[in-house]
């Protein structure tokens, strides 16, 4: 059974809130970095980037020290404040596509995601989990939580919504047009009512965030190993994470780019691809799948539709049947000679949100000879892949709600 439960955030003022929340750092260009770090002193980057105080590119344990100094300083600097009373934080985003999520805020135990109650889709990768796990051991906190998701509970559902009713602790809209509120939640009642329905919950799914629940978790495992005193070992033992329903979770798909053919000549890559799929050229339409088993390819000015020969590909699990693990092993690895999907330099991802115009911008530009179409993974597929201890090929996903850093922040 989940155990979720509610702490006491470090958060923004209510004044300050939409200046501090800052997107995941990967998402800024080095501009974008460099102008809200110059304009505004109330960013969450100027507590990962410390180095900018200094003039200066700091990495490595130096840098998480220095985090660490930021972090206290926004505190002493009153930019933050903690609550009083642990409390579920009841978050909703509306997005610029006018997509709405509705969920909780909330402690999620590291114990439930090593006995299998939390599942994975995603593998992670061994040095980043010790990269981020040595990151949280010094700065001390959580700023970004963990995407999971929960079956659609219809009093959880109602429990929120009348919350939601009244208003705010904060509303706030990003450059992105997204807007943002949260209430904070400690009344007992509600607060014992949430933690009674979670606690009937046999299984959660990370949407996003694998690599920052492995590391954790690794965290917590390490504590316990090497302190025994169980009382300063609670805020260890969970992550924050941002629970929603399954309905709310929007999943789109990774694109694939590829650099070139492996040494074949079109005409030769055409025909192997028969082999295995029934090919149409669409020319300059704009194909894009519909159906599981479907891809849209575009090379030399053409579309093509790719449908799968079945006889020719067999099926033997969830993973098998994902149309990510299709492209791998079918055209990516036998044909392309991509093994590695992580690491490979002639291989690169589109989510679809950029949609194919943007693939095929790329490839008439020269930067890329092919692009491959796919159509979305659904949450039953997630689910499946998860349930049966399978793992996704790297960027199979791109999933939201996208959460901001330094809204709430959870201190071990």
């Amino acid at each position: 059974m989940a155990k979720i439960i509610p702490f006491k955030a470090v958060r923004p003022t209510r004044d300050k809130v939409s200046l501090l929340a800052a997107r995941s750092y990967d998402s800024y260009t080095s501009a974008q970095v460099e102008s809200r770090l110059r304009d505004n002193p109330f960013s969450f980057l100027h507590i990962i980037n410390p180095g900018y105080k200094y003039q200066k590119e700091i990495s490595g344990e130096a840098r998480y020290s220095l985090v660490r100094n930021r972090y206290q300083e926004f505190k002493e600097d009153g930019i933050f404040m903690q609550d009083e009373n642990p409390s579920y934080y009841f978050y909703r985003i509306v997005n610029r596509d006018g997509l709405e999520f509705n969920g909780v805020v909330a402690a999620a135990s590291a114990q439930d995601y090593e006995d299998d109650i939390i599942k994975k889709h995603e593998d992670t990768l061994e040095y980043k989990e010790v990269i981020f796990e040595k990151y949280l051991k010094t700065v001390g906190f959580n700023a970004e939580p963990v995407l999971l998701t929960y079956p659609d509970h219809d009093e959880l559902a109602a429990i929120i919504a009348k919350v939601m009713e009244n208003r705010p602790e904060y509303e706030f809209t990003t450059t992105y047009r997204d807007t943002h509120y949260l209430w904070a939640v400690d009344d007992a009642d509600i607060v014992a009512k949430v933690s009674a329905i979670f606690s009937e919950m046999n299984t959660l799914y990370i949407a996003d965030g694998h690599h920052r629940s492995a590391s954790s978790c690794l965290l917590a495992k390490h504590q316990n190993e090497e302190n025994k005193d169980a009382k300063k070992l609670e805020s260890y033992n969970y992550f924050m994470s941002y629970l929603i329903p399954e309905s709310d979770l929007k999943i789109y798909e990774f694109n694939r780019l590829i650099k070139d053919l492996n040494g074949l000549s079109k005409e030769e890559f055409l025909v192997q691809l028969d082999a295995i799929f029934r090919i149409e050229n669409r020319g300059e339409e704009y194909y894009k799948p519909f159906k599981k088993h479907h891809f849209s390819m575009y090379m030399d000015g053409n579309f093509y539709s790719l449908f799968l020969r079945k006889n020719n590909y067999e099926i033997n699990n969830a993973l098998d049947g994902l149309d990510a693990q299709i492209l791998f092993k079918t055209v990516l690895k036998p044909i392309l000679g991509i093994e590695d999907l992580r690491n490979d330099t002639r291989i690169e991802y589109s989510h679809g949100k950029n949609d194919l115009a943007y693939v095929r911008n790329l490839v008439d530009k020269g930067e890329f000879t092919v692009g491959f179409g796919l159509l979305a993974v659904t949450t039953e597929e997630l689910k499946q892949i998860a349930n049966e201890g399978l793992k996704m090929p790297p960027k199979s996903t791109y999933i939201e709600p996208k959460l901001r850093s330094g809204v709430t922040i959870y201190e071990f």
